[in-house]
């Protein structure tokens, strides 16, 4: 499903999420409005290491940032391999992979459409 956000737009899976598209609307919604920072949606994570990296994804606070190696340390991995888990998240901004930052604090990927700029805006509004 496909959700406006900030000037841009962001693809979610929702088979991944149990709660009704409707919901994840709403959701999104209040998180643009400033009046959510964190979702209550049930988010099933792949059995796999792309799961794993969404579930270190999702304990980043709203607000804070980590790098691919700060995630890469705690998962015993690979930045690289980090990356590439960031890149396939199927509910991005539910699990905020706009959080991972290379380990020079600057923006090295973003798979919605809008890349780059859609992160920082992202960033920035979290920093509000």
């Amino acid at each position: 499903m496909e959700l406006e956000l900030l000037d841009g737009v962001v693809e979610i899976d929702a088979a991944y999420v149990d709660e009704p598209p409707d919901e994840i609307r709403r959701q999104v919604g209040e998180y643009e409005r400033g009046e959510r920072r964190t979702f209550d949606l049930s988010v099933r994570t792949p059995s796999s290491f792309t799961g794993e990296v969404m579930d270190a994804m999702a304990a980043i606070p709203y607000g804070e940032t980590r790098t691919y190696g700060d995630l890469a340390a705690t998962l015993d991995t690979a930045p690289i391999a980090v990356g590439q888990a960031c890149g396939a998240n199927p509910v991005p901004i539910v699990v905020p992979c706009h959080r991972v930052l290379g380990s020079d604090g600057g923006l090295h990927g973003y798979s919605a459409p809008g890349g780059l700029a859609l992160k920082r805006r992202l960033l920035d509004h979290e920093r509000q």
